[in-house]
């Protein structure tokens, strides 16, 4: 079986679904195109459920879909002091993938045949010179399927990162717990709860989602060099959830895990003239924090602006290079132990006024602001890190 389209979009995850969304929405008297999702059929190959969070002004595209949003946030120290900051105009916003999906494929439905979604397992992807690509794809039966398209968006992970100077691992588990009294506060999130015992390399800290006064996710996160097993994810878990939180008579409802390189690589965003990389794979992680969706949302809707009006949709850089080279000196600054993590983020949102950080965070900010900022870093630490840096060699991580 084979498909014709404008688009191929490979994989339905955050970027996948994201583009396909804004496909499947153009703006008035933009360009028809006909667009096929390739989605991974149940089974190994597709994504557990995950929650994404990211923050923006209330009246957001998504607002409907999701599952919570504040406008306070709390930073604890290892100490036990709280930081506990309001955000407005702004407001942190918890969205669940499976909510995501929900609405990306209404949005699908109501295009006219514009989208369509197929579930199959892509294979592999050859480019077919002044004609754009082939995708070929397996269902669950095992029969084949291909789409020539003019254009191919794959969002798909990479089996192996780029070269790095520093790559870490933000790994983590979380529990969606439901207490048997209420012991959350539904106001404020839990950002970095840094009263948890800390690695001998890296960080750690709590987080904590409040979706009631009963119900929260509650996730243990490191950064760090290893992941976890299962057991040691379960012990950090319980000592957090009892010990820090007092939390009692608790029911475990469900469950997430992930593992986010946080790396100084580059990240191709074309792999052929006609093939491009979304999301991840393209380099939208920001690499000192973990934090995707906002940078998916931008890269996504300046390739479906592209798209619509028939420029070049090569993918932007999700991340200005002045961010990136401050992340790279901070990542070589965590991994070579210069720094002391728990006490760093502290004093930023202890000194820095939380939208602005935030908007900071997210790559928003000028060199004014970002200069107001990094007055209140360890100057010493910094600088020989940022000196040091560039002697570093690029290295590939193991596999994925």
């Amino acid at each position: 079986m084979e498909l014709e389209a404008d688009v191929a979009v490979v994989g339905a995850g955050a970027a996948g679904l994201s583009l396909a969304l804004r496909l499947a929405r153009p703006p008035a008297h933009a360009r028809r195109l006909d667009t096929v999702l390739l989605a991974a059929p149940p089974g190994p190959a597709r994504a557990a459920p995950r929650t994404w969070c990211f923050w923006e002004p209330d009246g957001g595209s998504y607002d409907e879909a999701l599952t919570a949003s504040w406008q306070r946030l709390r930073v604890r120290g290892a100490d036990g002091t709280a930081v506990t900051a309001g955000i407005a105009p702004l407001r942190y916003k918890m969205l669940r993938s499976d909510a995501f999906e929900e609405l990306a494929g209404r949005a699908m439905a109501a295009s006219g045949g514009r989208v369509t979604r197929v579930e199959a397992a892509v294979d592999r992807i050859t480019p077919v010179p002044g004609r754009g690509a082939l995708v070929h794809a397996r269902r669950t039966d095992g029969t084949g399927v291909a789409v020539r398209a003019r254009r191919v968006f794959d969002s798909r992970p990479l089996p192996r990162l780029p070269p790095a100077r520093t790559t870490l691992l933000q790994h983590f588990r979380g529990w969606f717990v439901r207490s048997a009294r209420p012991v959350f506060d539904p106001s404020v999130v839990e950002l970095m709860d840094f009263r948890t015992p800390q690695p001998a390399h890296g960080l750690s800290f709590g987080y904590v989602l409040p979706v009631g006064p009963c119900e929260a996710l509650v996730e243990y996160t490191e950064f760090s060099g290893r992941v976890l097993d299962g057991a040691g994810y379960d012990r950090a878990l319980r000592d957090y959830a009892g010990r820090v939180l007092g939390l009692e008579e608790y029911e475990v409802t469900g469950c997430e895990q992930g593992v986010i390189p946080m790396t100084d690589a580059r990240f191709p965003r074309r792999t052929a003239p006609d093939v491009y990389r979304i999301g991840a794979c393209a380099g939208a992680t920001r690499p000192s924090t973990g934090y995707t969706f906002s940078a998916v949302q931008r890269q996504t809707a300046a390739v479906a602006a592209a798209l619509h009006t028939g420029r070049r949709p090569l993918p932007p850089r999700p991340h200005s290079a002045r961010a990136r080279l401050m992340d790279a000196v901070l990542l070589h600054a965590l991994d070579r132990g210069r720094v002391d993590g728990p006490a760093f983020f502290t004093r930023l949102f202890t000194r820095v006024p939380a939208p602005r950080l935030l908007r900071f965070l997210d790559g928003r900010t000028g060199l004014a602001d970002d200069l107001r900022i990094g007055a209140h870093v360890p100057v010493a630490a910094m600088l020989a890190s940022a000196l040091t840096l560039p002697l570093a060699p690029r290295r590939t991580p193991p596999a994925a």
